[in-house]
């Protein structure tokens, strides 16, 4: 897909989502682990997302899906609003694949039940016949044969067990799936495996995914563009290619000069930023930019507003106070 054209297929405007949190007998406080972040993801893209752990990655993912009530904003599937909808005919539509394969499965299920349990709650088989041949074909797909159907998750390796969280994903055949860092908890030789069955099952499928990572090279090599977080906020969006080439704020700059080069050299001669400052306090975040405070092109105004999420160049959006116009 190259061309942007009619509805997206998954549309957020400032989506925000906050989680109480009361200290002590304390007064009850709010982690703002999403704040208002506008995003759109078009049929057939793959839509990278990147940031350090606990930026709000994973909480924007399970909050498009309504794992996450969403404290305000809205959530738009093919131009339907269904922030407020009854769910169960979404989900046929809109799945996931969780970070850790092994605490995903129902250890007391075996791999047939846990695959034909989405089968069964959207009545998608018609026969027990029809229901056995749907999960053997599944299970082909993710590289696995029909005899692993009677076995239960912890006879699998955890490449295997990703592959079977997988195949309950596609059960239901759906359009939209958030893979949650579907790789970060497999070898590296595995972590090729999946990321390449997923692209070829985008291309046989035409599937749409949201791909959540802090690997910003797993990112790159299957996003068509990426967003970056942090502490809540989208601040950089872009074509993979071009993020790469020329990030723009100094947050993304700084995530990508610690991706590790194979080359001694390379690696001595490379520009890094140094960060001095205060991490701010997710409970009680900073007045303005929240990078402000570790900023080194930081100014006063940086201290004062938040910057919005705007277009610098095209195609290519940032919330920097630099870029303002």
């Amino acid at each position: 897909m190259t061309e942007n054209q009619g509805t997206p297929l998954i549309q957020i405007k400032n989506l925000k989502k906050y989680f109480p949190v009361r200290e002590g007998w304390g007064k009850l406080k709010y982690i703002h682990a999403v704040e208002s972040v506008p995003l759109s993801i078009w049929p057939g893209e793959t839509l990278g997302l990147v940031g350090e752990s606990g930026c709000g990655k994973t909480t924007l993912g399970r909050t498009i899906l309504r794992l996450y009530e969403p404290s305000s904003g809205n959530i738009l599937f093919k131009g339907e609003d269904i922030t407020r909808a009854a769910m169960l005919p979404y989900r046929r539509k809109m799945q996931i694949i969780f970070q850790d394969p092994s605490s995903s499965l129902n250890p007391r299920m075996t791999v047939g039940e846990i695959i034909g349990e989405p089968i069964d709650i959207h009545g998608l088989a018609k026969t027990r016949e029809d229901r056995k041949e749907r999960i053997a074909a599944l299970l082909a797909k993710v590289g696995l044969n029909s005899e692993h159907a009677n076995r239960y998750p912890h006879e699998f390796s955890g490449g295997q067990q990703q592959r079977i969280g997988i195949a309950r994903a596609l059960a239901v055949e759906p359009e939209f799936i958030v893979c949650d860092e579907p790789v970060s908890a497999l070898d590296v030789s595995i972590q090729s495996q999946i990321v390449n069955m997923l692209e070829d099952m985008q291309a046989d499928l035409g599937l749409s995914y949201l791909f959540i990572s802090h690997d910003i090279s797993v990112v790159r090599h299957i996003s068509r563009r990426i967003g970056v977080m942090y502490l809540g906020y989208l601040v950089e969006l872009s074509e993979s290619s071009e993020l790469y080439k020329k990030p723009l704020h100094p947050y993304t700059r700084t995530l990508l000069q610690a991706v590790p080069i194979p080359d001694p050299q390379k690696t001595r001669s490379r520009e890094r930023s140094v960060l001095e400052g205060e991490i701010p306090n997710p409970l009680e975040s900073p007045p303005g930019c929240v990078f402000h405070t570790l900023c080194p092109k930081a100014t006063g105004r940086c201290a004062e507003l938040v910057p919005e999420l705007r277009e610098a160049e095209p195609g290519h959006q940032v919330a920097c106070h630099l870029y303002a116009t």
